[in-house]
């Protein structure tokens, strides 16, 4: 009887799901190989596989998302001090998967969720590629808040 007169502090959207069949994990990272090609195949260059694997190790957490067959569709890695900010890198999903825009809402969606549990008021930054602007725009990521403008340096 009690339940039915509890309202809840806040109405949180639902969260997005995958399509069926899609998987999505933070158990263990993809292989350098699988990461490597998602992201050559969403229009990064080529990346040394031992750079890659370091990446992976190196980071606090990631999530992938697999399709049906298994294959590497999604993924998205954190890296952070674990205080103040954390950042997210090489947030893809495969242009040539028919779910492109759901897989990235999901990566996006999900990542921001567990930041929030995990490290609540750090800042949180992101490179992203133009496919994944909307998906960041729909969870509140600004391009260039007050004309702050990221700046990078290849070595």
């Amino acid at each position: 009887m009690l339940d039915s007169l509890l309202i809840p502090f806040r109405s949180q959207p639902q969260a997005p799901a995958l399509p069926p069949g899609y998987s999505l994990s933070s158990e263990s990272p993809p292989l350098a190989e699988e990461l490597n090609a998602l992201l050559v195949a969403c229009g990064d260059p080529s990346r040394p596989l031992p750079r890659v694997e370091a990446a992976l190790q190196r980071s606090t957490w990631q999530l992938s998302v697999r399709n049906a067959s298994g294959a590497l569709v999604g993924f998205v890695r954190v890296t952070s001090d674990l205080a103040l900010n954390a950042n997210l890198w090489d947030l893809s999903a495969h242009p040539a998967d028919a779910q492109q825009e759901q897989l990235m809402i999901v990566l996006v969606h999900s990542a921001l969720s567990r930041l929030r549990r995990e490290l609540p008021g750090c800042s949180i930054s992101v490179a992203a590629t133009p496919m994944a602007q909307e998906a960041l725009k729909r969870h509140g990521f600004v391009v260039d808040p007050g004309g702050i403008r990221a700046m990078g340096l290849s070595l």
